[in-house]
């Protein structure tokens, strides 16, 4: 039977309950945190609605304490500046009269550039070569983990497609290069901003697995024990994220308990949309 998709806009959208302060709920009451992508863009979006006639650039956020799913989320939002060209926005996440999450936003006024460049898209088949329907048809399928399957299958927000599953049979990526196909499960409406708010909240799904991959491992390993600690993430160029997006991980360096990941999203004509960064507590559990 096929599972109903769950729509992402539905996930984000936030009541206003005064001036610059909104609240969030989270969909599943049954986790036992809040994802930290829906934090985000829901504290994205708070940020969106103090703001006219210009889009955020970037963002920068600390993960304080784990959300709990079973109360409301609080966004405040703080105007810190509006300028000619560029705008600022302080947002907390509170629960149960605790900071949780502190983001900050900026804005920019679209302006022409006198420079324009990429980095060019990783070489990787497109999205239709990974479908459930593809995937069940590898040699390691039979292999996978129950929860690896799940994990990947339809009904979340954001269909997901992984393109290196021989690591979740224990395969090393030597490079630690890890690639996915994403996008919104359902059509998003005609708002960029909307887009960008759902493009952070998907960025921020398995971007630490690509801790793992050097070590044939990954974050569906009941050994392992990870969490955010904060996350970073640049819009460069115009996108759908209800359009396949590849989200190009890499881990750069890992240490002290803690592993940073990195990641390129690119369009598939190649046209690079946003990058995003992430340090994670990640450690084996004793």
């Amino acid at each position: 039977m096929t599972k109903s998709r769950i729509d992402l806009a539905t996930i984000l959208d936030l009541e206003s309950i005064g001036n610059d302060l909104f609240r969030g709920d989270s969909p599943n009451v049954s986790t036992e945190r809040v994802f930290g992508g829906q934090v985000i863009g829901q504290a994205m979006l708070a940020a969106c609605r103090t703001v006219k006639d210009r889009l955020p650039h970037s963002l920068h956020c600390y993960f304080i304490q784990t959300g709990d799913p079973q109360a409301p989320l609080i966004y405040q939002v703080e105007r810190l500046r509006d300028g000619k060209s560029y705008s600022t926005r302080r947002v907390t996440t509170t629960q149960h009269g605790s900071a949780i999450v502190s983001i900050m936003v900026s804005f920019h006024k679209e302006e022409e550039g006198a420079f324009d460049h990429q980095d060019g898209m990783p070489d990787v088949p497109g999205p239709e070569h990974f479908s459930a329907e593809e995937l069940s048809k590898k040699p390691e399928y039979p292999d996978l983990p129950e929860i690896v399957r799940r994990y990947y299958e339809p009904g979340r927000p954001v269909e997901l497609r992984p393109v290196e599953i021989g690591r979740y049979v224990g395969q090393k990526i030597d490079d630690g290069r890890l690639h996915m196909w994403m996008k919104a499960a359902t059509k998003l409406p005609d708002d960029p901003a909307l887009h960008m708010c759902a493009l952070a909240y998907a960025s921020d799904l398995s971007l630490l697995d690509a801790v793992m991959a050097r070590y044939g491992r990954t974050l569906f390993d009941g050994r392992i024990l990870s969490g955010s600690l904060d996350h970073a993430m640049w819009f460069h160029r115009p996108f759908r994220a209800d359009d396949w997006l590849l989200y190009a991980k890499e881990s750069p360096s890992a240490q002290s308990g803690r592993g940073l990941a990195r990641g390129l999203i690119f369009k598939r004509d190649g046209t690079l949309v946003a990058s995003a960064a992430q340090e994670g507590s990640v450690r084996e559990r004793r």
